[in-house]
């Protein structure tokens, strides 16, 4: 795990990991690619970056908090139901462990997320 170190700054912009496909069964068009890495996991909480490529992928939440960082993009939520929520840089949202989401992305979105 790359780790964030008190002090020393960490460029978000730039993972030094590979995108994957998103699972066949979550993908519902497009061909969205994610990739994610933990930077710390102390305190009882982690600490990371997540990216997702164009496309709409299904999803089945953790508890976090997260703010965009680059992209455009829009969570629908299937349950509970919730009006859905714009996503662009600023954007700071909070997803309750078990809500069921589906997430179409227009931009290449990238997240600093915080979970328990």
């Amino acid at each position: 795990m790359t780790r964030l170190t008190s002090g020393v700054a960490m460029d978000a912009a730039h993972l030094p990991v590979p995108y994957e496909p998103v699972e066949l069964d979550k993908a519902v068009s497009g061909a969205p690619l994610t990739r994610y890495l933990d930077l710390d996991e102390s305190s009882g909480r982690t600490v990371g970056v997540w990216e997702h490529t164009p496309g709409v992928s299904r999803d089945v939440e953790s508890d976090e908090v997260f703010v965009v960082l680059a992209g455009d993009g829009r969570i629908e939520f299937e349950e509970p139901a919730l009006p859905p929520i714009e996503l662009r840089p600023g954007s700071i949202v909070r997803l309750e462990e078990g809500m069921k989401t589906v997430w179409t992305v227009r931009t290449t979105l990238r997240k600093v997320y915080i979970a328990p």
